[in-house]
C-alpha cells in the first residue's frame, strides 16, 4: 500500500446501503494512497454518493457538485459522483457539470482501481454488476457496522426508482457474509446490521436457496456478545421461519422495519404493492403475538397520485390499528422511469400534499410517544453508545434511544436500565 499522501472526502446521501457503499469506496481508495478526511476543503478528491429516491436528495447532490466546481477553480481537485443518480443519469452528468471528472454507477464500485488511473473525463455506468473483489472496508467509527447481504429489488413499485438504479435482486454468498461478519466482530463492533433493499428476499437467487432466517442463525453462532439487526423488510416476504428465528434468538434484535406506504388498499394496488391492508394487519399481528417487546416501524408516502381524503384517513387510522412504533414519512416525489411519474392528471395538489405530510408527521410523534410510554417501569438491556451532556446514551434491543443516569459505564457495555420516564424521541432511566 502507498504512503498516505492524498485525501478523499465523501458526501453520502440517502440510505444505509449508500453508507455501506461509501465505506467500501474509502477502503478501495486507501489502497491507492487516499486517506479519508471530514473536511472537503482539504481534500484532493471529492465524491458525492447519491440517492434518487426523492428529487430533494438529487438536488442536494447537484448543489454539492456546484460548491466543488468553485473550489476546483482555486486548487487542483478531482470530482466524482456515484450512487443512484449517477446510475440514472450517466453521461448527462458530464455534459451538465463540465468540472466533473468521474461518474460511476451502483454496479461499478469495484471498477474504481482502474477508473481512478484513467486519463480524461470518465463515465462508467453499466447494467451488469462488476464482480465483488477483496478490499479493505473503512467503516464509520462506532458500535454498529453495516453488512450488505442483498442488493437490488424485483418488486417494481410504481413510485420507486430502485429497480432501475440498483438492478434486480442479487444475494451475496453465505460464506462471504459470514467472513465479513467475523471481521466486523474482530474490529470490536457490538452490532451488525444486515442490509438489503428487500432483505427478506435474501437467497432466492442462490443455488441452495438459503433464507434470511438461516443466515441470521449462522451469524448468531459466531462467538461474542453482540447484536444482529436487519433492514428493510417487504411485508409479504416475512416468513413464519423468520419470526420464529427472531423469537428464539438471544442476539437478533426484536425490531422489524416494514414499510406500508399507504393504509388504503386501492392506493396500495396503484403503488403495485403486493399486499392489502388486511394482509399487512395479519403480518403485524403474527409478529406481535409471537415476539415480546417487539417494535414495528414503517414508511408512508403522503399525496401519492390519486390519493383522496378518504385514502389519507385510512393511512392515519393504520397507525392506530397496528400500533406502529415509529415511521419515516415523505411527500410523493415523481421519479424518472417510474409508472406513477406519468400519471400527471392524478397528481395531488402541492399544498394538499404538504398539509397531509404535516398531519402525518404529527401522527408519527403521537404514536412514537405512545410507544415509548409503554416501557416506563420496565427494565431493558441497553448498549451504551456515547457520553454527552453529562449523560450516557444507548439503544435498546428494540431500537429505543435511552438516556442513562449512572456514575460510570464503559462505552460498548450492555447494561440493564430501569426506565423512569419517556419523551417523544427517547427514554430516560437509571442503571440497575
Amino acid at each position: 500500500m502507498s504512503d498516505f499522501s492524498k485525501k478523499v472526502y465523501i458526501e453520502t446521501l440517502g440510505c444505509q446501503m449508500n453508507k455501506s457503499d461509501s465505506e467500501r469506496i474509502l477502503g478501495i481508495l486507501s489502497h491507492f494512497g487516499y486517506e479519508p478526511t471530514q473536511d472537503e476543503h482539504e481534500a484532493d478528491f471529492c465524491i458525492v454518493n447519491t440517492c434518487s429516491i426523492r428529487k430533494l436528495s438529487e438536488d442536494k447532490a447537484y448543489s454539492k457538485l456546484g460548491v466543488w466546481g468553485k473550489m476546483k477553480k482555486q486548487k487542483p481537485l478531482k470530482i466524482a459522483i456515484c450512487g443512484c443518480v449517477a446510475q440514472q443519469e450517466g453521461e448527462n452528468l458530464l455534459k451538465r457539470f463540465p468540472y466533473l471528472d468521474l461518474v460511476f454507477g451502483t454496479h461499478n464500485i469495484y471498477e474504481l482501481p482502474d477508473l481512478i488511473n484513467k486519463e480524461g473525463r470518465i463515465c462508467a455506468v453499466t447494467n451488469t454488476p462488476v464482480k465483488e473483489k477483496e478490499f479493505n472496508i473503512i467503516r464509520t467509527k462506532g458500535l454498529n457496522a453495516w453488512l450488505p447481504i442483498i442488493e437490488g429489488c424485483n418488486n417494481f413499485c410504481s413510485y420507486c426508482i430502485v429497480p432501475y438504479t440498483r438492478g434486480r435482486e442479487r444475494s451475496r454468498e453465505v460464506e462471504a457474509i459470514i467472513n465479513e461478519a467475523k471481521n466486523i466482530l474482530k474490529q470490536g463492533y457490538k452490532e451488525i446490521t444486515l442490509l438489503g433493499q428487500n432483505v427478506d428476499s435474501y437467497g432466492k437467487d442462490l443455488p441452495d436457496k438459503p433464507t434470511l432466517a438461516y443466515l441470521l442463525s449462522e451469524i448468531e453462532k459466531l462467538e461474542g456478545n453482540f447484536r444482529i439487526r436487519f433492514v428493510t423488510s417487504y411485508p409479504t416476504d416475512i416468513t413464519d421461519e423468520l419470526i420464529e428465528t427472531v423469537k428464539n434468538s438471544t442476539k437478533i434484535c426484536e425490531c422489524f422495519h416494514i414499510p406500508m406506504q399507504s393504509g388504503s388498499t386501492p392506493i396500495l394496488k396503484a403503488m403495485n404493492r403486493r399486499y392489502t391492508r388486511e394482509q399487512y394487519a395479519q403480518i403485524v399481528k403474527k409478529i406481535r403475538d409471537n415476539i415480546e417487546n417487539v417494535t414495528i416501524t414503517s414508511d408512508f408516502i403522503a399525496g401519492f397520485p390519486g390519493e383522496t381524503d378518504e385514502d389519507f384517513e385510512q393511512t392515519l387510522s393504520a397507525f392506530d390499528e397496528f400500533e406502529l412504533d415509529y415511521s419515516n414519512t415523505a411527500a410523493y416525489s415523481p421519479r424518472p422511469k417510474t409508472p406513477a411519474a406519468k400519471w400527471v392528471d392524478k397528481y395531488v395538489d402541492e399544498e394538499v400534499k404538504k398539509q397531509r405530510l404535516s398531519v402525518l408527521n404529527d401522527k408519527v410523534k403521537e404514536m412514537t410517544l405512545k410507544s415509548n410510554q409503554k416501557y416506563v417501569g420496565k427494565t431493558l438491556e441497553v448498549l451504551v453508545e456515547s457520553f454527552k451532556d453529562g449523560k450516557f446514551e444507548g439503544r435498546t434491543r428494540n431500537n429505543k434511544v435511552v438516556h442513562i443516569e449512572a456514575d460510570s459505564i464503559n462505552i460498548g457495555d450492555f447494561v440493564d436500565v430501569e426506565i423512569q420516564r419517556a419523551s417523544t424521541w427517547c427514554l430516560f432511566g437509571s442503571k440497575k
